[in-house]
């Protein structure tokens, strides 16, 4: 694994990136750059199912480090993203229901490392984050994670809806953080559960919302309207695990 954040610039540092199969979280390619170099890095993205931005020569140029991009700049992950799999294998080894922690509209990188630490002392098996509109796991949340990522896996999925069905379909149940929802302490929050994080924003989307089977609201006595993301995920996570008896 690599554990510093690279920013990859050049035709063929980027080609070279794909080629040794390094996991390239984003690449941003000079709007209408079409040459046979550039097409055969944009096909290598698009096969390792790499975000993808066109952007114009003034945004690459603020984005690069060296002046030297060629139209082309790939933002490689510090760590390597881990399967589903893995995770419901690692809580069949240790005989205990698996217990995931969902992310949706997580951008700021303080705040996956820190729900990823706390996912680690909780005893979830994993994180799950989406490839869009997601922070990834960058040299920031490494460092926020105080080194839990060295310890629990983080899985990257396209779709979190369908990973939720397919989930559910295996036995898994699913919370939601939801102001509107059922306060906490009344919830059966034990067994195979994944909990479901949004950003502070938008919080979790309807979409997603419908494919949890409940929704789980934190107590809140002060004037302000929501607690932060990660805060939110470790007072729930801890629910849990009371609940679990761990």
């Amino acid at each position: 694994m690599e554990h510093n954040e690279q920013k990859i610039e050049g035709r063929n540092a980027v080609t070279e990136a794909f080629r040794a199969g390094k996991t390239i979280d984003r690449l941003y390619v000079l709007s209408g750059c079409e040459d046979g170099p550039v097409r055969t890095i944009v096909r290598e993205a698009k096969k390792h199912d790499t975000i993808l931005e066109f952007v114009d020569r003034q945004r690459l140029n603020q984005l690069s480090e060296t002046g030297k991009h060629q139209g082309v700049i790939a933002i490689a992950a510090a760590y390597g993203y881990a399967a589903v799999e893995d995770m419901l294998a690692a809580a069949e080894e240790k005989g205990e229901a698996p217990f995931l922690i969902l992310l949706e509209n997580i951008e700021d990188p303080h705040n996956l490392g820190a729900i990823i630490r706390t996912a680690n002392l909780a005893g979830a098996h994993g994180v799950i984050i989406p490839k869009r509109r997601a922070v990834g796991l960058t040299a920031v949340v490494a460092k926020a994670s105080a080194g839990a990522i060295n310890y629990t896996p983080v899985a990257k999925v396209a779709n979190l809806s369908a990973t939720i069905r397919d989930l559910k379909e295996r036995g898994m149940w699913f919370v939601c953080a939801d102001m509107e929802g059922d306060l906490m302490y009344g919830l059966d929050l034990k067994g195979p559960v994944g909990l479901v994080i949004g950003g502070e924003g938008p919080g979790v989307s309807r979409l997603v919302k419908e494919n949890c089977d409940f929704a789980a609201a934190i107590p809140m006595k002060g004037q302000i309207g929501s607690l932060n993301a990660s805060v939110a995920a470790g007072v729930l996570a801890y629910e849990i695990v009371r609940q679990r008896g761990v």
